[in-house]
C-alpha cells in the first residue's frame, strides 16, 4: 500500500518533558488522514499534525456520527517498538462502526498506516517503564447538512499522545461512587460502541463524583439499577473466594481489550472466571464479609486500577484495606512485562513495528 507522507519542518520532540507527561495533553508531530468519498475510502496520507478546515454544518458536530479507539505502543526491552493486540482493537472499531453506519476499514489498511506512523515518530515512544505512546484512531462522518441522515463522506485519522499514568492515583486503589439518578447506557443503545456519546453521558456524573471525593462512577445498570456494569472508563472485575468475577457483554458494556486480556489470563493460571450479572448488594454484602478479595478495573489507559473504595447511597466498603491486592498486582506486572518484552509473548499479543 502506498502511503503518502508529508514531513513537518521542524519537530517539537526536543520541547518535551518526557519524565513529567500528562495523559493526552501532548500530541506528536504527524498524523494519519484517510477519507472516504464515492463509496470507497481512498489512499492514506501522513500530514504533519495540525489543524484542518472544516464547515459549521459539518453532521458530526449535530449528529455525533463517530467513533473512535485507543491502544498503546511501548518501548521494548530490546529497542523495538510493539503495539499491544491491534487486531481486537481493529475488530472493536468495525463492531463500532457498523453500529454507527460508518464503513469498514480493512486491518491491512489500519495496521499498515499506523506502523508508518508510528516508524515515522519513533522518538515520541516514551522509552520508560510506566509510560508509553497512546494511540488514538477515530473515524468522523463529514458531509455538512442539517438534517438526520447517515453521512456519505467519512475521515479516518489516527494521532498519538506520549503518556505517563492515567489516573494521578497510578497503581494505588482508586475511590468509586454509584450514582442514584444517572445511567450511562441500556441495552439496546450505544453502550457497546465507543462512540463519543457514551462518555458525555458521563461527564456530569463523574464531576459530581469528584465533587464528593471520589474517582470515577461505578455505573449500574439502566433498567432495574441494581447490576454493576462497568466504570466510566474501564470495566470492572472482582475476585470473590478467587473466583473471578466481572459484568456481562450483554449490548450496554464496552468489550474491553484490556477485559479480554485479564480473562484469559485468570484462566491460563487454571482459575475460575464467571462472567455474569452481580448486584450492588452482593458487591457490598460480600466486601463486608471479607469473601470479595479484590475489586479492580481493567482498561487501556490504566491497565489495571485497584478499587479500595465504593459508596452506594448511605454505604461505604473499604476493600482489601484500600491496598492493592495480590491479583491485581501480579495482573499488572504480566501484562506490563509483556508490553515492554520483559516477559515472554506467550500469545502472540504483540504486534512488532
Amino acid at each position: 500500500m502506498k502511503i503518502e507522507i508529508t514531513k513537518i519542518d521542524k519537530s517539537r520532540l526536543q520541547s518535551v518533558d518526557f519524565d513529567r507527561l500528562q495523559f493526552g495533553e501532548i500530541l506528536s508531530d504527524h498524523m494519519v488522514l484517510m477519507d472516504y468519498d464515492n463509496g470507497r475510502w481512498l489512499s492514506p496520507k501522513i500530514v504533519p499534525y495540525g489543524p484542518m478546515e472544516i464547515y459549521p454544518a459539518l453532521c458530526t458536530f449535530h449528529y455525533g456520527q463517530a467513533i473512535f479507539e485507543g491502544l498503546k505502543a511501548f518501548y521494548g526491552h530490546g529497542g523495538e517498538i510493539k503495539v499491544f493486540r491491534p487486531d481486537k482493537y481493529h475488530a472493536r472499531m468495525l463492531r463500532s462502526s457498523e453500529r454507527l453506519c460508518i464503513p469498514d476499514i480493512g486491518f491491512e489498511t489500519f495496521i499498515s498506516s499506523l506502523k508508518e506512523l508510528l516508524l515515522l515518530d519513533r522518538g515520541w515512544v516514551p522509552r520508560k517503564k510506566g509510560y508509553s505512546l497512546y494511540i488514538r484512531p477515530f473515524i468522523i462522518a463529514m458531509d455538512n447538512f442539517l438534517g438526520v441522515r447517515v453521512s456519505e463522506k467519512y475521515r479516518f485519522m489516527i494521532i498519538t499522545s506520549p503518556v505517563g499514568a492515567y489516573y494521578k492515583e497510578g497503581i494505588n486503589p482508586v475511590k468509586l461512587i454509584t450514582s442514584g439518578e444517572f445511567v450511562r447506557a441500556v441495552r439496546g443503545g450505544l453502550g457497546m460502541a465507543k462512540t463519543p456519546a457514551n462518555y458525555a453521558a458521563s461527564l456530569y456524573p463523574g464531576e459530581e463524583a469528584k465533587r464528593k471525593g471520589f474517582t470515577q462512577v461505578l455505573w449500574l445498570d439502566g433498567i432495574e439499577r441494581k447490576y454493576i456494569e462497568e466504570v466510566g472508563t474501564m470495566n470492572i472485575c472482582f475476585v470473590i473466594d478467587e473466583e473471578l468475577v466481572t459484568p456481562p457483554l450483554e449490548g450496554s458494556v464496552l468489550d474491553g481489550i484490556t477485559r479480554q486480556t485479564v480473562i484469559h489470563l485468570w484462566k491460563d493460571r487454571g482459575k475460575k472466571v464467571s462472567e455474569r450479572r452481580i448486584s450492588i448488594d452482593e458487591v457490598i454484602e460480600t466486601a463486608k464479609s471479607g469473601a470479595m478479595q479484590e475489586c479492580f478495573g481493567t482498561g487501556t489507559a490504566a491497565v489495571i486500577s485497584p478499587v479500595g473504595e465504593i459508596r452506594h447511597g448511605d454505604v461505604n466498603v473499604v476493600i482489601n484495606s484500600g491496598k492493592i491486592g495480590p491479583a491485581a498486582q501480579s495482573l499488572y506486572d504480566e501484562i506490563t512485562g509483556i508490553q515492554y518484552g520483559e516477559r515472554p509473548d506467550r500469545f502472540g499479543w504483540c504486534f512488532k513495528i
